[in-house]
């Protein structure tokens, strides 16, 4: 009987061992997470950074092109763009099957469709709407179809804090990241840079880096080779010419014109028009008059205007009967390329024919027609220069009569 109470005495005394143990553990558990939420962060005391957190977690963190921190899923493949042009970077880097909501513009049916990523790809019609055009989005829309990633592009003319602005607050009303960055141009190297930064910053969002790489050595290379044929002509020998009817939210009449036309600036022509500054201008026609350039391009978007836009006048106002171009015949349609944002296909393709007009000799190897094409081809994924064209009354490349 001894025995066994003192066996009893035994398990009771381990039990009670077992029970401190665990009490104490505890506590001192509960003085770690104390510490945690009262003093230094869980990473911090871990020694991991909220980047690491990301990478863990299966996302990363990017800097847009408004200098705005933002992280992201790592495998992005539902995507939405707002903004104009937005949609056709993403083109571009051939991720349009990322897309799962469009806006209002491209949805839109029009006798006149100028966007060759829009024609490359009818399917895009056919998505969830997300709000109306120009960066107009409904929240409440975008949240419906649950995009990874909302990209888009900022408003031209408005401060870097405006914009960084308009995304922080789109995101907030979403719970979704916005990626947003500027457009750009090819007039000059600071907007060229934006275009490049753009592309791939987009590149990064939807894992097409090497694609970016592949779009901006393409236009590099596409413009030196264009200046290559015309670099040492002499100034005296250079031909003067005039963009006219340049579309511009909407088309216009032969006072609308593009002082710094890439063109004409790659293909070393002398733009009457230059003295104008570098962004797009509305010009007296007494001053296209005095300036009488040799040749005149009409950018054909021209004829949405009615009465033939800017081909119409130079057919009927007396004042620019007299024009050297329009009685020498030296009058020539070129593919619109404003049309929701700067179509930088259309301008390469229409480099090559300007260039072949003004200087034949220099691009006597270039079909404008053929090189259209393949210029399309490579950003769009299609040959679309016809279809382009026979909207437009087939007056692309070619002398227009008057």
């Amino acid at each position: 009987m001894k025995f066994n109470n003192n066996k009893l005495y035994k398990i009771i005394f381990i039990g009670i061992l077992i029970a401190a143990l665990v009490v104490t553990s505890g506590c001192a558990d509960k003085s770690t997470s104390d510490t945690n939420q009262n003093g230094s962060s869980p990473s911090e005391t871990s020694g991991v950074s909220d980047a690491d957190k990301a990478a863990e977690s299966g996302e990363f963190t990017l800097t847009d092109g408004y200098g705005r921190e933002v992280t992201i899923p790592e495998n992005v493949e539902q995507v939405v763009c707002s903004g104009a042009g937005c949609l056709r970077y993403l083109v571009y880097l051939q991720a349009q099957d990322d897309v799962v909501g469009v806006d209002s513009l491209e949805k839109e049916e029009s006798a006149f469709e100028g966007r060759p990523y829009a024609l490359a790809n009818p399917q895009l019609k056919d998505y969830p709407l997300i709000g109306e055009f120009r960066g107009n989005d409904d929240p409440e829309k975008i949240i419906a179809i649950s995009p990874q990633v909302i990209l888009k592009t900022g408003t031209s003319g408005q401060s870097t804090a405006s914009n960084g602005a308009d995304a922080d607050a789109l995101q907030n009303k979403t719970g979704i990241p916005v990626v947003m960055f500027p457009y750009g141009s090819l007039k000059n190297e600071e907007q060229k840079s934006e275009i490049y930064s753009s592309l791939r910053i987009m590149g990064q969002v939807v894992g097409k880096q090497e694609r970016a790489e592949e779009v901006i050595n393409y236009i590099n290379a596409t413009m030196q080779d264009l200046e290559n044929r015309t670099a040492d002509i002499p100034e005296s020998e250079r031909k003067t010419a005039y963009i006219g009817g340049v579309s511009m939210a909407g088309a216009h009449g032969i006072i609308s014109t593009e002082p710094a036309y890439p063109p004409f600036l790659w293909v070393n022509a002398n733009n009457v028009a230059s003295g104008m500054g570098a962004d797009h201008a509305d010009i007296a026609k007494e001053a296209l008059v005095d300036w009488d350039p040799e040749y005149i391009f009409i950018d054909i978007g021209t004829l949405q205007v009615g009465n033939e836009g800017a081909i119409g006048e130079l057919k009927n106002d007396t004042s620019l009967s007299g024009l050297s171009a329009v009685k020498n015949k030296k009058v020539y349609g070129v593919i619109p390329y404003n049309y929701y944002s700067t179509n930088y296909e259309s301008v390469l393709a229409n480099a090559y024919f300007v260039g072949k007009v003004l200087y034949p000799d220099r691009f006597e190897d270039i079909d404008p027609e053929a090189k259209a094409d393949e210029i399309y081809t490579f950003f769009v994924g299609k040959p679309v220069f016809s279809e382009i064209n026979e909207q437009y009354d087939n007056l692309g490349f070619k002398s227009i009569p008057l």
